[in-house]
């Protein structure tokens, strides 16, 4: 078989989701509407052309992504004129399926079996059909005797279709395949229907049957590959059967979802063997964890990498990446450009950014640390704070191996403290610490008798 063309429909800018975001560039499970349909196309194996508006916010979207040619419907003029903006980049010579940007939930399977239908049946055109137990408002499927499709008749308006015809079960999906070359000589012929001058795509069957052309139907099994969305209602709708959908791959995967009705997972998350994920997680972009790892809790994990054995608990963490063996929380937050190195620890209400904890460090609890290098084996007291901006500009703090850090010390950057120092309790500490040495930075403790007395005038 050619390689096929596949023509992603997503100029509308649908006004029913009432917002000023087009309606294709609505999030679904962590990637926008008119990915899905794409980045089942590419899946399929084809050449992927999205028809934009002339605003353009899907060229901007698909801006160094080479394998999408983007192609601007200049009217809105319905689906027929949509698919003739393409034109020009449709074969002659290979099947082109037409599928739209607002029915996210359409698989490479689908496709191929699609395409292979309309190999084997001889068609000029196949187009993909449903059977529902409510039609309602759907375009109804008329075949004739030999069962390949005479025409689609719409239900919109009273009166477009009879009483029988609206007994038809079979639906129009708004998914089609036809030959390149029969196609790009039937839309021209495609006349307007609407005051709007509106040129609809299903018009093209009658056009190729007018010309001897034979349309073939081949039905979906499953009515929800063809959701559409037209409104946020439908949104969450189809956002429940792709979540099931994601947690059904990890569970195959070897990954145990305790509460999945409780639980947040996008597309391109990806988890190991055995990691299990308690109720009130959410993992977001691309956030990935290996074998066993326990994400606890109403935890958060946006694009953040975990390697094996790993254990968070109520965290949130944005851009992190957290090594083999590495425990973190309850109540820890992670900030862009965290590392933790293998067996470290973070504990309970420590804040981190852009920081490297070195191999089986600690920062227990009560910390923070911004723009700093923690070496292997050093403990960091309760109450840390690495003073990173003097007004101006971010400086680094460096702290060696097995540093044992007393609690309620600040770190004063830029400073350096030595492999196995010291320092003591409640010490500022503003220039470097030799290795091995303590450092005390406070003030010596004075006691002033009879203070409270004297507070209260005795």
């Amino acid at each position: 078989m050619s390689v096929p063309t596949f023509v992603v429909l997503a100029a509308g800018q649908g006004t029913r989701m009432r917002s000023a975001t087009p309606k294709v560039l609505h999030d679904l499970c962590g990637r926008p509407l008119v990915d899905w349909p794409v980045a089942a196309a590419r899946e399929a194996g084809g050449r992927v052309v999205v028809v934009d508006s002339p605003a353009g916010a899907l060229a901007e979207h698909f801006t160094g992504q080479d394998d999408v040619v983007v192609a601007v419907q200049p009217q809105p003029d319905g689906t027929a004129g949509a698919v003739a903006a393409a034109a020009g980049h449709l074969p002659s010579d290979a099947p082109v399926v037409i599928l739209a940007g607002d029915v996210p939930l359409v698989t490479a399977e689908a496709l191929r079996a699609l395409l292979a239908a309309h190999a084997s049946s001889g068609a000029a055109a196949t187009i993909a059909t449903m059977r529902l137990a409510d039609p309602s408002g759907y375009g109804r499927i008329v075949r004739g005797a030999d069962g390949s499709v005479e025409r689609v008749v719409e239900t919109k308006v009273a009166g477009d279709a009879t009483e029988e015809e609206l007994l038809i079960d079979e639906v129009n999906t708004g998914l089609f395949v036809f030959d390149g070359g029969a196609l790009r000589d039937a839309l021209p012929q495609v006349g307007a229907h609407t005051a709007q001058g509106e040129r609809y795509l299903p018009d093209v069957l009658p056009v190729l049957r007018a010309a001897g052309a034979r349309v073939a139907g081949h039905e979906v099994a499953d009515p929800d590959l063809m959701l559409g969305i037209n409104d946020r209602r439908q949104l969450a709708l189809v956002r429940e059967i792709a979540q099931q959908r994601i947690f059904d791959r990890l569970a195959a995967g070897g990954v145990t979802i305790i509460a999945p009705a409780a639980t947040s997972i996008d597309v391109g998350v990806e988890l190991g063997e055995d990691t299990l994920v308690e109720p009130g997680v959410v993992l977001r972009g691309a956030t990935s964890a290996g074998a066993r790892c326990h994400l606890g809790p109403q935890s958060t994990l946006i694009d953040t990498r975990l390697g094996d054995d790993v254990t968070v608990r109520h965290t949130y963490a944005t851009d992190a990446e957290i090594h083999d063996r590495v425990s973190v929380g309850p109540f820890a937050y992670l900030r862009p450009g965290t590392v933790l190195r293998e067996g470290a620890k973070v504990g309970t209400y420590v804040e981190i950014k852009n920081s490297d904890i070195g191999p089986g460090a600690k920062v227990p609890h009560l910390s923070y640390i911004g723009d700093a290098d923690v070496g292997e084996q050093s403990n960091l007291g309760a109450g840390t704070i690495t003073a990173n901006y003097d007004g101006r500009n971010k400086h680094r703090t460096t702290i060696g191996a097995r540093v044992h850090g007393g609690v309620d010390t600040s770190f004063v950057a830029p400073v350096t403290v030595g492999d196995d120092a010291w320092t003591a309790a409640g010490s500022v500490v503003t220039s470097d610490v030799p290795p091995g040495a303590l450092a005390v930075a406070r003030a010596k403790q004075r006691n002033i008798e009879g203070y409270d007395a004297r507070q209260r005038g005795e």
